[in-house]
C-alpha cells in the first residue's frame, strides 16, 4: 500500500471515529425504546421502570419500555436485534436469554453475537427451599437423600426452561443427584403445591417465598446467588452450603443493544445507567423486590453474559434437554 494510500485510510477511520464520538455526543435526540420480553409489573419492568425515570432527566429524552412478551422473551430479542443500531431501540436481557440460547437452538439469532452488552441492572436470587416434613435441614442432607432415593424427589418450578426449572438441572449437574422437575404454570401455583406438601422441594424467587420461609412454612435451605441475600442473611449461600462454588442462577437483568451500535453510545448508555442504579431511588424500589444493584461497563457484562450462556450449555447438556 502507498504512503498515500495508507494516509487515506488513516483519515477514513479518524474521520469515523470522529463522527461516532460527535453522534454520541448529541445522542438521543429522540425518545429511546427499550424491548421487553415480559408483562408489566414483572421484576424486569419494576426495576426498569424506576431506572427509565433517572435516564428521562438525566439524558435528557423520553426512554419508553415496550412490551413483546413470547418465546420465553426470544421474540422481543429478535425484534431488538432485527432493529437499527443506532441507540434507539434497546433489550431488556435477562438470564432467560442464556439459557433459551442453547434450550432453544433453532433461533434466528444468537444473543451473544447479535446485542451489544451495555450494563447487567440487577439479579434478584432463588431460594432452594424445601417442605418441612421432607426432613432434611441443609443443603448437604437434601443431596444425601436425594443419592439414597433417585429418582423419588420431586421439585416445582413455574415451567420447562424457566430459570428455576434450570437451577435444579444445575443443581443435579454439579451435585450428581436426580432431583425429578415437576413443571407448573406459574410460581404461585408451584408454591401452593410445595406449602402442601404434593411436591417436597422447589426453587424460587426469593421475592415469591420469601414470606413463607419467614413464617416457618417453608425452609430455605440455600440462595443460589454467589452471595448472601440481604433480605435473609441467615440462608447460606449454594457453595457455603454444599462446597459448591461453581453454583449461581440467579435471576439477573441488563440492557442490551443492537451488534453494530456505535461504541460512545454504548459508553454513553452504560454511565447513565450505572449512575441510575445508584440512586436512592432506584435502590429503594429494589430492596422490597429482594434485588441487589449489578453495574459494571460493557465488557464487563458480555464476559458475563459469555460464562452464564456455557454454564447454562453444560446443564442443560448433562440434563438431556438440548433439543
Amino acid at each position: 500500500m502507498s504512503n498515500k494510500s495508507s494516509l487515506a485510510v488513516c483519515i477514513a477511520i479518524a474521520s469515523a471515529i470522529f463522527a461516532q464520538g460527535a453522534q454520541a455526543q448529541d445522542y438521543p435526540t429522540r425518545p429511546v425504546r427499550i424491548i421487553s420480553g415480559f408483562g408489566a409489573g414483572s421484576g424486569g419492568d419494576v426495576l426498569t421502570r424506576v431506572i427509565v425515570q433517572k435516564l428521562n432527566q438525566s439524558m435528557g429524552q423520553q426512554f419508553v419500555i415496550e412490551h413483546k412478551p413470547g418465546a420465553g422473551s426470544s421474540i422481543a430479542a429478535e425484534y431488538v436485534v432485527r432493529a437499527p443500531a443506532d441507540g434507539y431501540t434497546l433489550y431488556l436481557g435477562t438470564s432467560a436469554n442464556t439459557i433459551n440460547a442453547t434450550l432453544s437452538p433453532n433461533l434466528s439469532f444468537s444473543f451473544s453475537k447479535d446485542l451489544a452488552p451495555i450494563t447487567m441492572m440487577g439479579t434478584i436470587p432463588n431460594f432452594l427451599v424445601v417442605n418441612p416434613t421432607l426432613g432434611v435441614n441443609n443443603v448437604k442432607e437434601l443431596i444425601a437423600l436425594a443419592k439414597s432415593k433417585p429418582d423419588e424427589i420431586h421439585y416445582a418450578s413455574p415451567g420447562v426452561g424457566s430459570l428455576a426449572h434450570m437451577s435444579g438441572e444445575l443443581l443435579n449437574h454439579l451435585a450428581g443427584i436426580k432431583l425429578v422437575h415437576v413443571p407448573y404454570q406459574s410460581s404461585a401455583q408451584a408454591t401452593t403445591d410445595i406449602l402442601a406438601g404434593h411436591v417436597k422441594v422447589s426453587i424460587a424467587a426469593a421475592n415469591i417465598v420469601g414470606s413463607h420461609v419467614a413464617s416457618g412454612k417453608l425452609k430455605a435451605l440455600a440462595t443460589t446467588e454467589n452471595k448472601r441475600s440481604s433480605s435473609a442473611p441467615d440462608v447460606p449461600t449454594m457453595a457455603e452450603a454444599a462446597n459448591l462454588p461453581e453454583y449461581e442462577a440467579a435471576i439477573w437483568y441488563g440492557l442490551l443493544a443492537p451488534a453494530g451500535t456505535p461504541r460512545p453510545i454504548i459508553e454513553k448508555l452504560s454511565a447513565a445507567v450505572n449512575e441510575a442504579i445508584k440512586s436512592e431511588e432506584t435502590l429503594a424500589v429494589m430492596r422490597p423486590q429482594n434485588m441487589s444493584p449489578a453495574g459494571g461497563g460493557p465488557d464487563q457484562f458480555a464476559r458475563f453474559i459469555q460464562a452464564d450462556a456455557k454454564k447454562w450449555a453444560d446443564a442443560i447438556i448433562a440434563a438431556g434437554l438440548k433439543k
